[in-house]
């Protein structure tokens, strides 16, 4: 299990199925059923859906942001291409917001995907996210003019970043 601190916040390796993600998923589901439609049940199982391995090393990564033990922020990267991961499931709590606790997940993310070996980062997003594409150019992220190349789900906001 990785862990490492950033400012208050101490960042701690997870799987999908480690009880410091559920708050992750459980608002998640929430939030995007509230944004989307659907039901909370609906879109939570969608999001367990997604194979846990996907997000496990080597190729991929689950990281919980704890204050005080609390899991207060969390994502997830899994392999794109071998060149590539793509962030999945960016989560910040609701009570938490506007802290700067996102931005600091993200570059913790960035520094995992760079020591696995990744040059790019892409991710996706709704198109009822304004927050999350803020954080995203705020954080060097380009938007790309097509949605990524994907099998099933194709969400119509994409970036890519280039790490250095």
């Amino acid at each position: 299990m990785t862990v490492s601190a950033v400012g208050e916040l101490r960042f701690v390796a997870v799987g999908q199925d480690d009880p410091l993600a559920a708050p992750l998923i459980d608002e998640l589901a929430h939030e995007y059923a509230h944004r989307y439609g659907g039901t909370r049940d609906r879109v939570h199982a969608w999001l367990r859906a997604y194979p846990a391995a996907e997000f496990a090393p080597p190729g991929g990564g689950l990281l919980m942001g704890l204050l005080d033990g609390v899991p207060v922020t969390g994502g997830a990267f899994r392999r794109f291409d071998p060149d590539t991961a793509e962030l999945k499931r960016i989560w910040t709590d609701s009570a938490h917001r506007r802290r700067g606790y996102a931005k600091a997940l993200v570059t913790q993310l960035e520094v995992e995907i760079a020591a696995r070996g990744y040059a790019r980062v892409y991710l996706t997003t709704g198109d009822r996210q304004p927050e999350a594409e803020a954080l995203y150019h705020s954080l060097g992220y380009i938007r790309l003019d097509e949605p990524l190349p994907a099998e099933g789900e194709v969400y119509p906001i994409a970036f890519r970043k280039v790490l250095s």
